[in-house]
C-alpha cells in the first residue's frame, strides 16, 4: 500500500533539531549539522550562507529529502517525511520540490524544451500540458526562441536559465538551490540571478538559496548563517 502525502497548513519548509555527522576512518566522527532549526514561509526567499565546508550542502541535501538526518525532522507543506519510506520521500520531492544546481545537468540529447518536459511527464503530465508549461517558463526566461536548441548549442547563461525552468516544471512549493550562478561570470551571473529571482516571486515559492555572494544574498528577504551547525540570523 503506497504512502499517502497529506497536506496541511503550516510553513512551507521546517528543519527541526536536525542532526548530521560522518564517520571518519580512524579519528571520530565529524559532526556537520547539530540541532539545526529553520522555517520558511510560502513567498519567502531566504539566503543560507557560510564558509566552504560548514555544511550548506549538506543541509539542502537533506531538506531536499534526498539524505536522511541522523536526527530531527523535516516538514514540507505541514508533512513530516520522518516516518516515510523511500516511495512516500520521492512522491513528496515530485509534488513539492524543485532543485538549481550549480551545473545545469541538463540532459545533452534533448532539447531545452524537451529537459522541461521531462520532468513533468515523469510526474504523470501529458505531453501537451507539459509542452505548453516548458514553452511558457522557457519564454518567460527569455528563451522562447531556443526552446529547440540542445544543451551544447546554449551559451552557460542558457544552460543555466534552463535550469532553472526545469526546476520549476511541476509548479514545486519549495525551490532549494546550490549556487545556482556559481559556475557563470560576474555580469551573465548578475542576468541569470535577476530572472530567477523575478521567477520565483512570481511563482510564490519557498526559496532556499546557498551562496557565497554577499551581493546575491543581500538582494534576498532573509540571510542565514550556518555556524557550528547551527542555523543563526546573519
Amino acid at each position: 500500500m503506497s504512502e499517502a502525502v497529506v497536506e496541511t497548513n503550516g510553513p512551507a519548509l521546517a528543519l527541526r533539531g536536525v542532526r548530521r555527522a560522518f564517520q571518519q576512518a580512524g579519528a571520530p566522527d565529524l559532526s556537520v549539522l547539530d540541532g539545526a532549526d529553520l522555517t520558511i514561509d510560502a513567498g519567502e526567499i531566504v539566503a543560507l550562507v557560510g564558509p566552504s565546508g560548514s555544511g550548506k550542502s549538506t543541509l539542502l541535501q537533506i531538506a531536499g529529502l534526498l539524505e536522511r538526518p541522523d536526527d530531527g525532522e523535516v516538514v514540507l507543506a505541514g508533512q513530516a517525511a520522518s516516518g516515510l519510506g523511500d516511495g512516500g520521500r520521492t512522491r513528496m520531492r515530485r509534488r513539492y520540490l524543485g532543485f538549481v544546481y550549480q551545473y545545469h545537468h541538463l540532459l545533452p540529447e534533448f532539447s531545452a524544451e524537451e529537459n522541461v518536459i521531462v520532468p513533468q511527464m515523469v510526474a504523470g503530465v501529458g505531453r501537451k500540458a507539459a509542452r505548453e508549461r516548458a514553452r511558457a517558463l522557457l519564454d518567460r526566461m527569455g528563451l522562447a526562441t531556443r526552446g529547440h536548441h540542445r544543451p551544447g548549442q546554449l551559451s552557460g547563461g542558457e544552460q543555466q536559465r534552463v535550469a532553472i525552468a526545469r526546476a520549476l516544471a511541476n509548479a514545486p512549493r519549495v525551490l532549494l538551490a546550490d549556487e545556482p550562478t556559481g559556475n557563470l561570470d560576474p555580469n551573465t551571473a548578475d542576468a541569470v540571478f535577476n530572472e530567477f529571482l523575478r521567477l520565483v516571486r512570481e511563482e510564490g515559492l519557498a526559496a532556499l538559496i546557498a551562496t557565497h555572494n554577499p551581493e546575491l544574498a543581500a538582494r534576498m528577504d532573509r540571510v542565514v548563517t550556518l555556524r557550528e551547525g547551527k542555523v543563526v540570523r546573519a
